[in-house]
């Protein structure tokens, strides 16, 4: 017995418990490679072509909005060619036999539009450090026109001022306060209009509709009704969702007035922010 060769014990190896409190280790590349994956989603170049739904969204909000303020001024806050000949004409008046150095109503609302319009506009610049159709600045451009149109609802709510100014009348926003929320809604078209005019679609002109009658009169193919022609769809349909938006303006407009219409304006704003995220990726 004593010959007899006496063997270790087994190892046993112990394994490593399978619960809940033991998370196995990430590697430290998988959170840099989803942030690399987000960043490159947002600074993606959207096809132009293919976002139609949102640049007619544009349109749409263009007609809204003029609804509300021509109800009570009978001025415009996204054409900004009668603004400008208004201004010359006010200025014209200086030279009269009889000068008139009154600083009108209409004058003032006119230059207030058309500064805070151009201010807008130069804000749109922004989209240079990006790129003007990158989808960021597209999503984030947006939501800075809906967050302006909530400050001129904000402010039009607050001026207390009537939202209808009946024939033959004047205009009836002449408080601060409804001159800021003009200028608001302003500077929301001029942002507006800067962007959908460096997509270069046929949206283009977002924000006013000459050029775009002139176009259309003009397209060689207006009467090929029997097949596709994309530039002369696009000039329609810019056409009609203008039109639309001015009638769901003025309907909304008569039932809530305009500190609540401004505010569905706003949020309108806010659906065709997010589409942006919806858009394809330009080949």
């Amino acid at each position: 017995m004593e010959d007899r060769m006496v063997l270790p014990a087994p190892v046993v190896e112990r394994r490593r418990s399978q619960s809940s409190s033991y998370r196995r280790p990430r590697s430290p590349g998988a959170d840099d490679a989803t942030i690399v994956t987000v960043k490159g989603f947002f600074l993606e170049e959207i096809d132009e072509q293919r976002a139609t739904v949102p640049l007619a969204g544009y349109c749409f909000m263009t007609g809204f909005l003029n609804a509300v303020c021509f109800s009570a001024i009978f001025a415009w806050c996204a054409s900004q060619t009668g603004n400008t000949i208004q201004l010359s004409i006010a200025i014209g008046r200086f030279l009269d036999k009889e000068p008139d150095h009154l600083y009108r109503l209409t004058d003032r609302l006119a230059l207030t539009s058309l500064l805070s319009f151009i201010l807008g506009g130069f804000v749109g610049r922004i989209g240079e450090r990006v790129g003007y159709g990158a989808r960021v600045w597209l999503v984030c451009g947006t939501l800075l026109q809906a967050l302006l149109t909530v400050g001129a609802a904000i402010a039009l709510w607050k001026s207390h001022m009537p939202w209808y100014a009946a024939p033959g009348s004047g205009p009836v926003w002449t408080t601060v306060l409804a001159f800021l929320g003009y200028g608001f809604m302003s500077a929301s078209m001029g942002l507006q209009g800067v962007m959908a005019k460096r997509l270069n679609t046929q949206f283009a002109t977002s924000v006013v509709l000459t050029s775009i009658w002139c176009e259309l009169v003009s397209e060689p193919k207006l009467f090929h009704l029997r097949r596709v022609v994309v530039d002369r769809d696009r000039k329609i349909l810019t056409i009609l969702f203008m039109l639309l938006g001015g009638f769901s303006g003025r309907c909304v407009l008569d039932e809530v007035g305009p500190a609540i219409t401004l505010g569905i304006a706003a949020g309108l704003r806010l659906i065709i922010s997010g589409w942006w995220l919806l858009n394809r990726e330009e080949v």
